[in-house]
């Protein structure tokens, strides 16, 4: 293998996790040297808080860590993904 060419990569998911994980939303945050992103799902319904300001519970169902340099990547990936679907569905687009 050249140092140019690209590794070929096979990954393989485990039935038991094939089906995904709904969320309703996702938190993103970072350390020195990882990006991390909580997925999260409201866990009961939204009630006042003390101030009076709508408070939302949630439970995060997964928990994805990934190194920086990483990051970068991930993001240029989702772009593609959402740039397809939008093209896939401009009826819906936002």
């Amino acid at each position: 293998m050249s140092q140019d060419s690209q590794p070929e990569v096979n990954i393989t998911v485990p039935p038991e996790v094939l089906a995904g994980v709904p969320v309703d939303f996702a938190g993103v945050w970072r350390t020195q040297e990882t990006l991390v992103v909580d997925f999260s799902v409201q866990s009961e319904p939204t009630s006042p808080g003390p101030t009076g300001a709508p408070t939302l519970t949630a439970v995060t169902v997964a928990r994805v860590r990934v190194p920086i340099a990483q990051g970068f990547e991930l993001m240029k990936a989702l772009n593609t993904q959402l740039t397809a679907w939008e093209k896939e569905h401009p009826e819906r687009r936002h």
